[in-house]
């Protein structure tokens, strides 16, 4: 099986828990390489505690195609447009971003206790 690099931005109620899970599933091929979340929050702390480096925006787009998948969770349209802007001037043509519905269908596929929050407007893409 090959292995996914993620990155997470947002680590608010959603990106915490969807953190949480993603480690639980290290061993499946999925290893999260870094996040960005200016907060402190929990899963701040959790990223921490993993040793997941905590980056800001240009330091997660910098690492180019080191990322397959970022996960934007914050529900902020202004982030999502920096993140593709950004993206884009990177000429970066291999990193996924994707948005809390996609890490619904995820999460909704794996098995697990706990419930995604679902917290964000539907602010699409």
């Amino acid at each position: 099986m090959s292995q996914q690099s993620i990155a997470i931005v947002g680590l608010g109620r959603v990106g915490s828990v969807f953190l949480e899970g993603l480690l639980d599933h290290a061993r499946d091929g999925i290893k999260v390489v870094a996040v960005s979340e200016q907060g402190d929050t929990a899963g701040r702390k959790l990223a921490q505690s993993h040793g997941i480096p905590v980056e800001s925006l240009d330091a997660l787009i910098a690492r180019g195609d080191g990322i397959d998948i970022l996960f934007d969770l914050t529900g902020v349209m202004a982030v999502r447009k920096e993140l593709r802007d950004k993206m884009a001037a990177s000429n970066n043509r291999h990193t996924l971003i994707a948005t809390e519905a996609v890490a619904q269908l995820i999460w909704s596929l794996i098995p697990h206790d706990a419930t995604l929050p679902n917290v964000h407007a539907k602010v699409g893409y």
